[in-house]
């Protein structure tokens, strides 16, 4: 599976996108079918709390799935946005 991370307006250190690929590659075990994970990561209002958002799409045959989590850190959000995808995941599998 191919992981894109798209960052809005700041540029993401090394840490920030082995986290993000190691993390979101690993989706591909639940769900092999699976051909594309783009990952936005924004800063929604810099002087607030909260304000990291992380959107990942998750490419399948015949459907996307989508989330959109935000936290105090990017990783947080991240790993919000993959709980939420995994309940996703399992739904889309019963329905099959």
């Amino acid at each position: 599976m191919k992981v894109v991370l798209n960052a809005v307006k700041f540029t993401p250190d090394e840490k920030l996108q082995n986290f993000v690929n190691d993390k979101v590659g690993k989706i591909e075990r639940l769900l092999p079918e699976a051909l594309q994970a783009d990952v936005s990561l924004k800063v929604d209002k810099p002087e607030t709390n909260n304000n990291k958002i992380a959107e990942i799409r998750l490419g399948v045959r015949g459907k996307d799935l989508f989330v959109t989590k935000q936290a105090d850190s990017f990783e947080e959000a991240v790993m919000l946005s993959i709980d939420a995808l995994k309940t996703q995941i399992d739904k889309f599998k019963e329905k099959k």
